[in-house]
């Protein structure tokens, strides 16, 4: 077996792997009998370059904080990687044959399932964005490792892409390569541009970066536009014009064995003609070894204390907590052109070194937030719940990939008042509810909004906290705790008949409306369901077991997948009968002050005791 290694592997031993690489990407998708091996076979060349010569590594240690990160954002080509790390030794070659199959970690798209993979990639348009937020963790932990990203012409069609573009500029990002293949095809054809590679690399340049424009089969161009990597303020770009199908002319330039694999005489014709008569070891450069500092001391917080009655806005609270909990040096927040509305200025001015603006670039945002919990961060993402839903994707994808977030969004529901509906969250709950472990929290109040800031910083996983934006009293005393998945009483009486379970701006219109009950004779039970995922259905069940099985859930979103779906889906699990109101935003808002929002919407004070009058006069169908 040939071992390669930084600057001695000859022109010779890099074709050598180059080939390797395809041969592996042809054996391993026939075998599975799915895969993306003409694909792979076009990179097959940069990528063995910059394995063997310039992506500096421990693969004994893929942990240590130095070394050089790569982000597959081509993620189809996993194939490719896989058989880099059975060069480098990191896997066994006798893994390959599992690809695609099941119980496998060689996943059909990159998952964090090995340890030689940050994040999961494979929806295209997210690896640069992540690589990005990698770049940006350098810096911050003042870190040499450089992170590289490898980038197919297709993708480019993607505007997070050039959201990526654009900020790595922006934020001077030397440290970034960027390295795209441009073999012209896609799973539909030619790529839209007649000579792409020149129409990329203008492109590229006018947003501030630093390009060179390569012949990807051309290993010497290539080794001398990988070293140019750090060289410059500028991220770097390589452009590298390549042959969809390198190395096996039969397959070449051909749109349909996009996504394809070759059946098994053309695979071996083509392994025939390709594949090394040894294996080649890859070994590479190893990382720069510099002081690995301990982990930071966890920071003792002391969140911000309210008395009982003020009036204080949520978000207000919000801010204020998030810049005591900046006292960890591991948050890190990140806003997109709404400090003010949202209170992040606050953080912004006393942790500024931590606060990265991505402006109205919301993909950019979770791709930054992305690569900063894959380096160790915890980053918190800040912007209008509503705005959210432009990067779903790639909060879908930031499961996948394990990472630790917190998404912060305000503005939720018709409560925000005469901004109407383009400004309200009102889906937000649902989206963030379907999300694979996540934890979706929603304050009432000052008090609960600063210890669920904390308690979602400390949650693994994503965490989503709805923040509201107008002014509410206080409910709470400052040394309440808020646990995840619980829940609070705050009204209880033997003599109750009913429960008004509510979360968020909600509670204070139930607190009203049990007031407005308890005025004619009728005494209700009224819950603050704080944690909505996962959600204390056991506090409701314990609660209509009290009150004759009546409830009214009030919610400021819309029907589906809210408050109403978490706590009804809860109860369908349990052997219990009830009746049931649910309120929640069914119409389509306009502008109105927050009081004339609520009550249009049917969710205020007065419609909630409407609800619970009708119950108790036998209304609605048992659940």
């Amino acid at each position: 077996m040939t071992e390669l290694a930084g600057s001695e592997v000859t022109r010779t031993q890099l074709r050598r792997l180059a080939d390797q690489l395809r041969a592996d990407a042809i054996r391993t998708s026939t075998a599975a009998g799915s895969g993306h091996p003409t694909s792979a076979m076009s990179c097959a060349d940069v990528v063995a370059t910059l394995m063997s010569r310039h992506f500096r590594y421990d693969w004994a240690d893929p942990a240590h904080p130095d070394n050089d990160r790569l982000v597959l954002s081509k993620g189809h080509v996993s194939g490719l990687w896989y058989s880099v790390l059975a060069a480098a030794g990191a896997i066994e070659v006798e893994e390959l044959s599992t690809y695609r199959q099941r119980g496998s970690r060689l996943q059909g798209h990159p998952t964090p399932d090995l340890p030689w993979v940050d994040v999961a990639t494979g929806s295209l348009g997210q690896g640069l964005p992540i690589g990005v937020g990698m770049a940006l963790a350098a810096r911050l932990a003042s870190r040499p490792y450089r992170v590289w990203v490898l980038c197919g012409d297709g993708e480019l069609a993607e505007g997070s892409m050039w959201e990526a573009f654009d900020k790595a500029a922006i934020h001077g990002l030397a440290n970034l390569t960027a390295i795209i293949d441009v073999n012209g095809y896609g799973q539909s054809g030619p790529v839209p541009h007649r000579s792409p590679a020149e129409t990329y690399a203008a492109r590229l340049r006018a947003f501030g970066w630093q390009v060179a424009e390569v012949d990807g089969h051309d290993l010497d161009q290539v080794d001398a536009a990988l070293a140019q990597a750090g060289a410059n303020a500028e991220p770097l770009a390589i452009v590298a014009r390549t042959v969809k199908g390198q190395g096996f002319e039969e397959i070449t330039h051909r749109a349909e064995m996009h996504g394809a694999a070759l059946d098994e005489a053309t695979a071996r014709r083509a392994l025939a003609l390709i594949e090394p008569p040894e294996r080649v070891r890859l070994t590479g450069p190893p990382p720069p070894r510099g002081p690995v500092p301990p982990p930071p001391a966890r920071t003792e917080v002391r969140l911000p204390r309210y008395a009982v009655g003020d009036l204080v806005a949520i978000r207000d609270a919000f801010g204020d907590a998030l810049a005591e909990l900046g006292e960890r040096p591991e948050v890190v927040v990140i806003d997109g052109d709404v400090t003010v509305s949202m209170r992040t200025d606050r953080f912004a001015a006393r942790h500024p070194g931590r606060f990265i603006e991505t402006y109205i670039a919301e993909q950019q945002m979770l791709g930054t937030a992305v690569g900063l919990s894959a380096r160790g961060f915890t980053p918190v993402v800040s912007t209008y719940g509503a705005f959210l839903s432009r990067a779903y994707d790639f909060v879908r994808m930031a499961a996948i990939s394990r990472s630790h977030l917190v998404l912060a969004g305000s503005h939720g529901g018709v409560e925000i008042g005469r901004d109407g509906p383009s400004q309200m969250a009102l889906e937000d709950l649902a989206a963030l509810r379907a999300i694979h472990g996540s934890v979706v929290l929603y304050p009432s109040e000052a008090v609960s909004a600063g210890a669920l800031t904390k308690a979602a910083l400390d949650t693994e996983g994503i965490c989503y906290l709805r923040i509201t934006r107008n002014a509410r009293l206080v409910l709470y005393g400052s040394d309440e705790q808020f646990p995840v998945g619980g829940s609070k009483t705050l009204r209880s009486d033997e003599r109750d008949s009913v429960v008004l379970a509510a979360a968020g701006v909600t509670v204070h219109e139930a607190l009203d409306a049990a007031d407005t009950l308890a005025a004619q004779g009728i005494h209700a039970r009224v819950l603050d369901l704080y944690s909505v995922k996962p959600c204390d259905t056991a506090a409701v069940r314990r609660a209509l077991a009290a009150t004759g099985g009546r409830l009214v859930v009030a919610e400021d979103h819309r029907p589906e997948g809210g408050l109403g779906a978490a706590v009804f889906e809860g109860l369908a699990e349990q052997e219990i009968t009830y009746r049931a109101r649910h309120l929640a935003v069914r119409t389509m808002p306009g502008s109105a002050s927050p009081a004339e929002q609520l009550d249009l919407a049917g969710i205020s004070a007065g419609h909630i005791a409407a609800a619970a009058r009708d119950l108790l006069r036998g209304g609605d169908l048992d659940r």
